[in-house]
C-alpha cells in the first residue's frame, strides 16, 4: 500500500488541503486530510510537497504522438504513443481513427480492440497510458466540412457499415463523430446509441433543425467545436448554435491557440460551463517531434512550429493535454481545478467512465482507478501515477 501526500488535492470538483491518498494494487482505497487521518504504519509514504494531486488526464480524441499514428500496423506504435502520453499526465485515452479505405479502418479497429483487451485490468506495472475505448472519426463526415479527411473515401452512413466497424472493433467503439445532415445519419445515430456509443456531432454543415433532430435521436456531444463546422450566423445559427445552447450536449475544443482564438475559447467556456466543457488534443504523430512530415492515418501532414497542415488546412495538432490545461488558465482565466476538470471528469462523463461500480476514471475517489497526476500551481506535470505506480 502507498500513501501519497501533497499540499492539496482536486477530486476535481472539490478541493482538499493537506491531502493523503491511499493506493493499493491499482485502486484508490482512501482519501483524507492529514489533519484527520493517521497514515498506517504498513504504507510506503511518498510526499509530493507543495504539489497538487489530481486525476490523470483523459484524452478522448487523439491520433498519435512521438512519431507514431494509432492506425499504424506495427507493434511499436501504441507503446510509443502511450509512453509519451504518460509524460504529459494522461492516464487513459481513446485512439482515434481517420477516414481511410474501409479495409484499413477495419484492420485498425481490430488492432485497437486487441490493444484494449490486452491492457484491460492489467496489473503488470507497465508505465503507459491505457487505451479504454475507440473514437471513430470518419468516414461519416460532410464533404463541405471534411477538413483534411480524403473526400473520395468519405461514405454515406448506414447501419450495415456501422455494423462492420462495430464487429471489427468487437464493441470497443465508445465514441463516434458523424455529420447529422448526411442521408442515413439519423438511423445510424439511433443504432449506435442503442449500443451504448456516445454519438458526437462534427465535421458537419448541418442547419439548426437537423442538429436538433440528431440530439433527439440520441447524439449528446460535439467534436472540436467551431472547427470543421458551419460558421455561426446570427440568422442561421446552424449546428454551432445548437451546440452552444443545448444543455443536453457536452462539447470539446482544441485549446492550442491555433485552432481557436483565445476569445472564442472564452466564449465557448461561458456557453458550456464547467461541467460540459471538454478538452481534447486531436494530437498527431508529429506531437513531441521536430518539424517535418508525418503520417495521419493513410495520408501525410507537414508540421512547422505549432501548426500541423495538409493541403493548406489544419490537420490535427501537436498539442499535449498538460499544455491544454495551462492554456485554459491563460486564455480564459479559469483556475487550475476547473481546468483540470475539463481534462478529467468531464471527458469521463462523455464516455460513461465516471460512475462508481465501473473502472471509474477521471476522479480521485475510493474505488477509482489509481491514475493520478501531480501538478504544480501553474499546471506543469511533476509526476504521473498509472495503475498505482509512478511513471515518472
Amino acid at each position: 500500500m502507498i500513501a501519497l501526500t501533497a499540499a492539496r488535492l482536486y477530486t476535481p470538483t472539490e478541493s482538499l488541503n493537506d491531502a493523503v491518498v491511499l493506493v493499493e494494487d491499482r485502486w484508490i482505497t482512501a482519501v483524507h486530510s492529514r489533519r484527520e487521518f493517521a497514515i498506517p504504519g504498513n504504507c510506503r509514504h511518498v510526499d509530493f510537497g507543495q504539489s497538487t494531486i489530481a486525476p490523470a488526464f483523459i484524452d478522448i480524441h487523439i491520433h498519435g504522438n512521438a512519431g507514431h499514428d494509432v492506425m499504424e500496423s506495427g507493434t511499436t506504435a501504441l507503446p510509443a504513443v502511450e509512453r509519451s502520453l504518460a509524460k504529459h499526465g494522461v492516464g487513459s485515452y481513446f485512439p482515434t481513427t481517420v477516414t481511410a479505405p474501409t479495409d484499413q479502418i477495419l484492420a485498425a479497429l481490430d488492432r485497437l480492440a486487441n490493444a484494449i483487451e490486452n491492457t484491460s485490468g492489467s496489473t503488470s506495472g507497465e508505465q503507459r497510458a491505457t487505451p479504454i475505448g475507440i473514437h471513430l472519426e470518419g468516414p461519416f463526415l460532410s464533404h463541405a466540412r471534411r477538413g483534411v479527411h480524403p473526400i473520395d473515401l468519405l461514405q454515406t452512413p448506414t447501419v450495415a457499415l456501422f455494423e462492420k466497424f462495430w464487429q471489427a472493433a468487437r464493441g470497443h467503439i465508445k465514441l463516434m463523430t458523424i455529420a447529422p445532415e448526411l442521408k442515413g445519419a439519423e438511423q445510424t445515430i439511433t443504432e449506435a446509441v442503442r449500443r451504448g456509443v456516445c454519438v458526437s456531432l462534427g465535421h458537419s454543415d448541418a442547419d439548426q433543425d437537423t442538429a436538433r433532430s440528431a440530439v433527439q435521436a440520441g447524439a449528446r456531444h460535439a467534436t472540436h467545436t467551431f472547427n470543421a463546422m458551419r460558421a455561426l450566423g446570427h440568422r442561421d445559427p446552424g449546428l454551432l448554435g445548437v451546440v452552444l445552447t443545448d444543455s443536453r450536449l457536452s462539447a470539446d475544443i482544441i485549446a492550442d491557440g491555433v485552432h481557436l482564438d483565445p476569445t472564442i475559447v472564452r466564449l465557448f467556456l461561458d456557453a458550456k460551463g464547467a461541467d460540459l466543457s471538454v478538452l481534447i488534443t486531436d494530437a498527431t504523430a508529429a506531437t513531441g517531434m521536430p518539424d517535418g512530415r508525418y503520417r495521419l492515418g493513410s495520408f501525410e501532414v507537414e508540421v512547422e512550429g505549432d501548426r500541423c497542415m495538409a493541403d493548406g488546412k489544419l490537420a490535427g495538432s501537436v498539442l499535449t493535454m498538460d499544455r491544454a490545461v495551462q492554456n485554459l488558465m491563460q486564455f480564459a482565466g479559469w483556475n487550475l481545478r476547473a481546468s483540470v476538470q475539463a481534462a478529467t471528469l468531464n471527458p469521463a462523463r462523455v464516455v460513461g467512465m465516471h460512475a462508481t461500480g465501473t473502472a471509474q476514471r477521471g476522479v480521485i475517489a475510493v474505488g477509482a482507478v489509481a491514475d493520478i497526476v501531480l501538478l504544480s500551481e501553474s499546471g506543469e506535470v511533476q509526476a504521473t501515477m498509472l495503475g498505482g505506480q509512478v511513471a515518472r
